[in-house]
């Protein structure tokens, strides 16, 4: 059996995430300097916080980023993404992984970007999964 932790919760969403919303956003774990150029980007960074149930079960905290050329796009697109986060990944089963709960950490707001050419919209989630048996 696998143990508690060993499931790549920040590989499994940015997979799933990039299945979801197709060729036409770009979904990775770190920006480059050709952000600009590959707008909509969808950032997934696994937070150093959670816990587990010391067994199987792993509570990972999520953050995501989502860089668009205006705020209405990154809010349009966050807003997508939390909808598919809540609605749809629980219960699946996808990177070696079964997903059993996600929550809203801290909803889709402004988050500072140096760059004005570019807006950041960033949310928290929590998502509970463990390793498929």
């Amino acid at each position: 059996m696998a143990a508690v932790g060993s499931v790549d919760v920040e590989l499994l969403v940015i997979q799933w995430l990039q299945g979801q919303l197709g060729s036409s956003v770009v979904v990775r774990d770190e920006l480059d300097n050709n952000l600009l150029d590959e707008l909509p980007t969808v950032q997934v960074q696994r937070l150093p916080a959670g816990d587990d149930d010391g067994f199987r079960l792993d509570r990972a905290l999520v953050d995501i980023d989502v860089y668009a050329a205006t705020k209405g796009d990154a809010t349009n697109l966050a807003a997508e993404i939390r909808g598919l986060l809540l609605a749809e990944l629980p219960g699946s089963q996808t990177g070696g992984a079964v997903v059993g709960r996600v929550r809203t950490e801290a909803a889709p707001g402004v988050r500072p970007y140096e760059n004005t050419g570019l807006r950041r919209i960033g949310a928290t989630y929590s998502l509970y999964s463990h390793p498929v048996s």
